[in-house]
């Protein structure tokens, strides 16, 4: 559905200038007419001319000049007669500053060439929705207390055909039915917004407002977005807001100047990305970032944005040596203008889409930025928990004999666990970069590895805290995660992978299924530790509850290739425990040890109760039992 703005009034200037112009794509960009032609707005207020150059005047500078709005805003605008869909174009600025002139593609293009081509795409956005039912109820799963399981995903190496990629509308079936198999409740898409560099991941954004033609038109990406939801699955967009690449055609050095970044390298440019960072402090920059924020959410139904990198906006000395940052105001290190900028974000989301969800990649200890703005947080829904991750990996490297001394590894995230709404990632960073994959990073023999990881599977879905799990983790991918080429789907055969790919789909069964696993989630009335402390077994047990009076969950993991017969563990109820899970089970690869389905408990003491169950703990496996009156 394309804007019915023509040129932009005194409140939509007002917004601009003020930071807050949620809209900009109704009228910046380029909007066909329905007479024919397209109206092209651009913001360069350092320009000395604009004009846009494009198929239709055989990219000729002095055919299509734009003109100066005289309100001030800096934004040039035209409308040009012979321009029509499908058509490339870019704007040829000539800055006021020197003889600078360059063709830059359009900040908030709909569409853009498929790369290496870097021109813009006259597009129009309609598209017939059939997922009304998904958008009326999407609020109850997308809320705190719902079961979240994401499956993150990199569209161009999940699968391909004969080595090519496939396209969105392919894409649309074959993940909705393989994600619904798996019983995930949402996929993350890595960044789909245009990038010119493949290997950047969708990082290195040049088209904040256009999802990259790799793999289709804008329709097509639409299609997959309302496909995912008519079968039941939501969809998160990996958003980058803290970075952008210096290529000549994107945002960098815009209208001879430093428009949309810092001029200061030490505050404009990112040491380790070799990208140019976003100047938060200047009104129409945050504008263009909400707006794209929110364009994606209104025009894509997007359930929510996952949110990269925050902790470089949230610190100016983020990767930086003394000397190589500017302190805030108040000689601090903090980023105020980027502390401002998300809170405005987090605001503008919410406002507009409450149902949806706003997501943190944040990794320092940085406070509230999953409480509401006005108890001074940013304003985020949830954080990734990456505390969690890092400690729970390490503890998984360690020799089973060695992880006595490393217990609490896995206890401390309890500590904190309540003082954000944690997401427990095991993303695409945990397998790039030499780092191996999931299984590899397991300890043992063959095995052994695939125990590791199972217990450590078990453990993290009966964790507080909403999952997400990056492709391939599902079956043990033998193999580091690379763009080129598509997951190792050929190891499913093989029954120590087929067996975990089994067990994921089951704890997501499970999960879904037990309102005690996600109901309370952010809060240490749903969480209970029975054994934190046995650290010469390496035994943790813990209770899961919900607040709808749903039965309690207790999960046990043991952590060693001993298994434990007789093992007393006090609970809070008499009665049967039935076995939901056990990741030793023959179906998942395991040895088959297990409870026969379940326990009784008894009226005997322990850990401070007075009934108990006595149970027999797999090796390097984790169980989950609920309670059956």
């Amino acid at each position: 559905m394309q804007s019915n703005h023509s040129l932009q009034s005194e409140r939509d200037a007002y917004l601009f200038r003020e930071g807050t112009h949620s809209r900009l794509y109704d009228l910046l960009g380029c909007h066909p007419l329905e007479e024919g032609g397209a109206r092209f707005a651009v913001w360069a207020p350092n320009a000395e001319s604009v004009s846009v150059v494009g198929d239709w005047n055989y990219w000729s500078g002095d055919a299509d000049p734009l003109a100066p709005s005289p309100d001030g805003t800096g934004i040039w605008q035209g409308q040009v007669s012979h321009a029509a869909i499908g058509q490339a174009y870019k704007y040829r600025i000539r800055s006021r500053h020197g003889s600078y002139t360059v063709d830059k593609a359009d900040p908030v293009a709909f569409s853009a060439e498929p790369p290496p081509a870097t021109a813009s795409r006259i597009c129009e956005l309609s598209y017939e929705w059939g997922d009304a039912e998904w958008m009326a109820t999407r609020g109850p799963r997308n809320a705190l207390d719902a079961p979240m399981s994401v499956y993150e995903v990199h569209l161009g190496s999940w699968r391909r055909r004969d080595g090519l990629f496939l396209d969105y509308r392919e894409m649309a079936h074959q993940l909705a039915a393989y994600v619904n198999e798996m019983g995930f409740t949402h996929v993350e898409l890595m960044p789909v917004t245009e990038h010119p560099f493949y290997g950047s991941w969708g990082y290195q954004t040049t088209g904040y407002f256009a999802p990259t033609a790799r793999f289709g038109s804008p329709q097509d990406f639409m299609y997959l977005v309302d496909h995912l939801h008519q079968q039941g699955i939501g969809v998160l967009l990996d958003w980058v807001p803290s970075h952008f690449p210096t290529d000549e055609h994107g945002l960098g050095y815009f209208d001879g100047t430093h428009l949309y970044e810092h001029a200061d390298p030490r505050q404009g440019f990112h040491p380790e990305w070799n990208s140019s960072i976003f100047n938060y402090g200047r009104p129409e920059v945050r504008s263009f970032l909400v707006s794209s924020g929110l364009f994606w959410l209104n025009l894509y139904h997007l359930d929510g944005l996952r949110v990269d990198a925050v902790a470089s906006m949230l610190y100016l000395d983020y990767a930086r040596e003394h000397g190589e940052w500017i302190p805030n105001r108040h000689g601090g290190r903090e980023n105020l203008e980027a502390i401002d900028f998300l809170q405005t974000l987090n605001r503008a989301v919410y406002r507009e889409h409450p149902d949806t969800i706003t997501v943190a990649e944040e990794s320092t200890a940085w406070p509230r930025v999953s409480r509401p703005t006005d108890m001074d947080g940013l304003g985020f829904g949830e954080k990734w928990n990456m505390g969690w991750m890092h400690d729970v990996l390490a503890y998984m490297k360690q020799d089973p004999v060695h992880r006595k001394y490393h217990h609490h590894k896995l206890t401390f995230a309890l500590m904190y666990a309540f003082h954000e709404n944690f997401v427990l990632p095991l993303s695409h960073d945990e397998v790039v970069h030499g780092k191996g994959s999931l299984l590899n990073k397991m300890p043992g023999d063959a095995w052994q590895q695939f125990a590791n990881l199972r217990a450590l599977y078990g453990f993290m879905w009966a964790h507080p805290g909403k999952k997400l799990l990056f492709m391939g983790g599902e079956f043990g991918q033998r193999r580091e995660w690379t763009h080129d080429g598509e997951l190792e789907w050929w190891v499913c055969e093989q029954e120590g992978h087929r067996g975990l790919q089994r067990l994921v789909a089951q704890l997501n069964r499970v999960y879904r299924g037990a309102p005690a696993l996600h109901q309370v989630d952010f809060s240490s009335s749903g969480f209970e530790w029975v054994a934190a402390d046995d650290t010469d077994t390496s035994v943790f047990a813990f209770l899961r509850k919900a607040s709808d009076g749903s039965p309690p969950l207790l999960a046990v993991s043991n952590m060693t290739p001993v298994p434990r017969t007789n093992y007393l563990l006090g609970v809070p109820l008499g009665g049967h425990w039935r076995e939901l899970i056990n990741t030793d089970a023959a179906e998942f690869g395991g040895a088959g040890w297990g409870n026969f389905g379940g326990v009784e408990a008894a009226p005997v003491r322990s850990h401070g109760r007075r009934q108990s169950v006595c149970i027999t703990l797999p090796p390097l496996s984790t169980l989950i039992l609920e309670h059956r009156p």
